[in-house]
Order: C-alpha cells, then sequence, then structure tokens
C-alpha cells in the first residue's frame, strides 16, 4: 500500500493552498464550491466540515484549497496538511471517478503560434500536471500521445502542457496540409480517455520538481528573478505554447541564464523579442541587479 506524504506550496492568490501529495490522486480535474456538489468525492466532503474552506480543487498529485478570511493559512495549513495524510493513508477515495459527473466531449482547436514551426492544439480539459518536452520519440517512451504523434513523419517535438499540445514541424510540410490531421488525431486520442503521460512519469516530474524547489538557489536576486518570471512572465510564455525556466544568476556579471521551451525554443522572433522584454522588465524591476538575460533553447 502506498504510503503519502503532503508538501504545502504557496500559490499567486494568497486565499489557496496547495497541498502536495508524493502520489497520483486522480485523473481528472475536479472543483467543488460546497457540500453539495462534492458527492462524488468523500474528501471534499469532509474537507467542507472545515468551516474555513470555501472551495475545493482536485487535480494530478495535487488538493489546493481557496479559505474564507475568516482565517490564515499560517495558524490552520499544518492541521489540514496532516489531516490529508492521514485520510490519503486510510485508503479512503479520493474522488469515484466511476461514477463522477459526465465526462464533458473533448474539444481541441488550433492556434498559430510566434514560431512559424510551431502549432498549439489546446484541448477543453487539463491533460497533465506539469510540462514535459520530448525532442524524439526515444525521449516519448512514456507518453503515449507523444509516442504516436512522432509516428508522423512531419513532427519534430512536442511539448506538452496543462491543456494543450505543441507540436514542431519539420520544414518539409505546410500547416495548411496537416493541422486538421493533428487536430482531429489529438482529439480522438483525448477522446478515448487513452494516458496522455505515464503515471509514474507524472509522479517523477513532481518529485524532480519538488526537489529542484528544495535546490532552488537562496540568494535574494534568484529568488527575485524566479518570482517575477512565474508571476509575469510564465502565463504570456504559455498563451503563447511555451515555456520559460529559470537556470542561473551570475552575480559578477550580472547576467540571468533561461531556458525556452515548446513554441519559444527556436523560434527566430521570440529568442529575440523574450531575451529583450524579459530583460527590459528584470532591470526596471530589479535596477542595476541585472546587466543581461542570455536566452537558451531548451
Amino acid at each position: 500500500m502506498k504510503e503519502y506524504n503532503i508538501t504545502v506550496v504557496e500559490t499567486n492568490n494568497p486565499a489557496i493552498l496547495k497541498f502536495e501529495a508524493n502520489h497520483f490522486l486522480v485523473k481528472d480535474n475536479y472543483e467543488y464550491k460546497n457540500i453539495d456538489e462534492a458527492k462524488d468525492s468523500p474528501l471534499a466532503q469532509q474537507l467542507f466540515y472545515l468551516p474555513f474552506i470555501k472551495t475545493v480543487y482536485v487535480s494530478g498529485n495535487f488538493i489546493a484549497l481557496e479559505r474564507y478570511d475568516i482565517v490564515q493559512w499560517s495558524d490552520v495549513k499544518d492541521e489540514v496538511a496532516q489531516n490529508l495524510v492521514e485520510y490519503l493513508n486510510s485508503g479512503e477515495p479520493v474522488v469515484m471517478e466511476s461514477s463522477s459527473q459526465k465526462k464533458i466531449p473533448i474539444t481541441v482547436y488550433a492556434e498559430v503560434t510566434p514560431n512559424p514551426a510551431v502549432m498549439k492544439y489546446v484541448a477543453n480539459k487539463a491533460i497533465v500536471p506539469s510540462t514535459f518536452e520530448f525532442k524524439n520519440i526515444d525521449e516519448a517512451k512514456n507518453s503515449e500521445l507523444a509516442k504516436k504523434l512522432f509516428h508522423f513523419p512531419f513532427v519534430k517535438e512536442v511539448f506538452l502542457d496543462q491543456n494543450y499540445v505543441s507540436i514542431t514541424k519539420y520544414d518539409m510540410a505546410d500547416w495548411t496540409d496537416i493541422t486538421m490531421e493533428l487536430r482531429e488525431f489529438i482529439r480522438d486520442f483525448l477522446a478515448q480517455g487513452q494516458e496522455v503521460v505515464s503515471v509514474d512519469s507524472i509522479a517523477k516530474a513532481e518529485e524532480s520538481s519538488s526537489k529542484e524547489n528544495v535546490d532552488q538557489p537562496q540568494d535574494e536576486t534568484s529568488l527575485q528573478i524566479i518570482n517575477i518570471l512565474e508571476e509575469y512572465v510564465k502565463p504570456a510564455v504559455a498563451s503563447d505554447g511555451g515555456n520559460i525556466l529559470f537556470q542561473s544568476y551570475e552575480e559578477d556579471s550580472k547576467t540571468v541564464n533561461v531556458i525556452l521551451q515548446g513554441a519559444c525554443s527556436g523560434c527566430p522572433s521570440s529568442t529575440f523579442t523574450l531575451k529583450n522584454g524579459i530583460e527590459t522588465m528584470l532591470k526596471n524591476m530589479l535596477g542595476d541587479k541585472v546587466n543581461e538575460v542570455v536566452a537558451l533553447n531548451g
């Protein structure tokens, strides 16, 4: 039997706190605003007995809770985390997924990106809890969707994040000829309820992310840069089908190194635009602590 541990993670919203488990909890995403809506989730029902719980979110390997203002998370988070650990280790179900609400029909639409070699395919549901990047079919061994996409001769790279798939094509193909075929394939794959990325890979990615959080730089400037990238840059980059990662900060030269993934990787325009956009933002917000931003392709 699995033994569960909980890690408390703050979010950009002070009213919402994430409680991340070390194992996968559910396949789909669930949101409950009251105990009546939570009839298919024994865990959410139990959480609503806490008078300060406003909303319960369950997705992937985490439970996110929104509180009412009657309490501060600093006063109750440890108790909530302990309750969650005890519940999960009791073996009781998180969500009765087999009897959950009727599934929403899957829709997928194609969206152009600043990178002419990349098309973003957006689904009406979350498909992965974090980012996954595959440069070739060997790297995609733990993602059935990416592996099958590489069987198309014109697919060069696959990037997955939240509710979308970014596909990089070879120059041999034109988007006007292949966009519909790829869109239908992705939609059919998701509609069949197939596993996009293996549960083990998701768990490893979450463990790696937790380790990175533990090992992340502790100097004040690096932490400020990470916070700025998370709050101001990542959402804009994700909307274009890409991702940005902080790599390092060189105090002597005041250089910030970042890694671009997905549609941003290898884009003839976005590398320059992002580099200079991020550079300007960091200089404005951190003053003379930043001299240059170096953008590397993932």
